[in-house]
């Protein structure tokens, strides 16, 4: 049975894509978008050389930001494995760095007390028998040299199952596996799923898998039907786009779900992306997630010698920061059972602790919709233990009894800057669930 506990108690994790596209930098999707050919494309292996590649300093990057967890891109799109299969020598042990960059990574992040998790991609545009001509994203598609190809997708199954079967087995314990993607025509049983999944589970008991054996970062498949298929995966995967709301059955019943979002706009490292959100914006995007009940995967992309860009390590070290005084509000908390609804705020909770991230500076006190004063045992200020003050008396309350009101100024009708403009976490501690 999966183990889901800890992924929904973890809450942040570590998406690492890094392949042969790292090259060129121009992204994971070059070969695709620009319609490379495979015998062009494959001359990157002959200059990937990844002499700084330092699996253990991404790893204490990632636990110094506050990750738990880490998903790393064994095999992209574009085919090659940056691990040692047997079944190609498509791979990073045939290239300058002759070495299998998966071991490595697994090694090391195990080492620093993180979960460790692989990407493999069910799409391979570098085999030979999967399909080119007709299919959508191909980097041969529409090519009249291969109009008349004769492909046998059950070879290619076969191999992509037999690759799957050594990352289950050659690398230890993996806590998830995720696959990507599928679309018309590439769906399902399409790619043999319930066999699949019955390999994946038995030889590693436990492991969550994503829901893309039938879904993409667009659709969520069956995962959020009242009747998910044996492959919908353990959870969903909505892709550079925050939910709306918190994902549920039609009974009501929550799905866990993950957020995967670029620092960027690019998964894979492209060197002309200087478009970076500020670590406010990830910080924030990760409350959000949890709030509604999410997870929220954080990507980097490292380029070809193997360094994670300056500005991603910045970005991280300062969602470490504030990881540091406000951790409490993210780990092992979810969707919160109380209304408490406020202007530029967002709720989290664990129990009776409830944590409200405040994110705009309110005029006044500040107004919880749905929470009664008497319902609040304790108010603080998560990151300095600073007393917040609950209001019961005043002008400015006296028309609302029933709406608690919280303020951290000594007069209570001031407005003050927030201690922390990105988000002043408030803890509270109720007396209702």
């Amino acid at each position: 049975m999966a183990d889901i506990q800890w992924f929904c108690d973890a809450r942040f994790g570590m998406f690492i894509h890094w392949g042969l596209y790292a090259v060129p930098a121009k992204g994971e999707w070059y070969a695709s978008i620009g319609r490379v050919p495979p015998e062009r494309y494959e001359e990157y292996l002959r200059t990937f050389d990844p002499v700084d590649y330092d699996p253990r300093a991404w790893a204490r990057l990632a636990r110094q930001a506050g990750m738990k967890y880490a998903v790393l891109t064994a095999k992209h799109h574009e085919g090659f494995c940056l691990f040692d299969s047997a079944y190609t020598d498509y791979k990073a042990t045939n290239t300058p760095a002759g070495r299998d960059l998966v071991r490595e990574y697994v090694d090391a992040f195990r080492a620093e007390g993180l979960r460790v998790g692989l990407y493999y991609s069910l799409v391979d545009w570098h085999h030979p028998d999967y399909p080119a001509y007709n299919d959508p994203f191909h980097p041969m598609r529409g090519t009249p040299a291969r109009r008349e190809e004769r492909c046998d997708f059950s070879r290619y199954l076969d191999y992509m199952h037999a690759q799957v079967r050594e990352l289950c087995t050659n690398y230890g314990k993996l806590d998830l596996l995720w696959f990507d993607f599928s679309y018309d025509g590439h769906c399902g049983q399409d790619w043999r799923a319930g066999e699949l999944v019955e390999m994946v589970r038995t030889l590693q008991p436990g492991i969550l898998l994503n829901s893309r054996l039938e879904a993409s970062g667009g659709s969520l498949g069956s995962l959020l039907s009242g009747a998910p298929t044996p492959w919908a995966g353990d959870f969903a995967t909505p892709e550079q786009i925050l939910p709306p709301a918190p994902l549920c059955r039609p009974d009501g019943t929550p799905v866990c779900w993950e957020a995967c979002q670029t620092m960027n706009n690019s998964f894979g490292y492209t060197a002309a992306d200087r478009c970076f959100k500020t670590a406010r914006t990830c910080i924030r995007q990760l409350v959000e997630c949890v709030s509604k009940g999410g997870n929220y995967l954080l990507n980097v992309g490292p380029d070809a010698r193997g360094n994670i860009p300056p500005q991603s390590r910045r970005i991280l070290c300062e969602i470490g920061e504030w990881m540091r005084l406000n951790a409490d509000s993210i780990y092992g908390c979810g969707a919160s059972a109380i209304p408490a609804a406020a202007f530029g705020c967002r709720a989290t909770a664990r129990g009776q602790n409830l944590y409200l991230h405040v994110m705009e500076q309110p005029v006044g006190p500040l107004a919880l919709t749905g929470l009664s004063p008497a319902a609040i045992r304790s108010a603080r200020v998560l990151a300095t233990g600073a007393e917040a003050d609950v209001l019961t008396s005043g002008w400015a309350v006296q028309n609302y009894p029933q709406t608690a009101f919280l303020s951290l100024a000594a007069q209570a009708n001031e407005t003050l800057p927030l201690p922390d403009e990105t988000d002043t976490v408030l803890h509270l501690t109720v007396s209702e669930t």
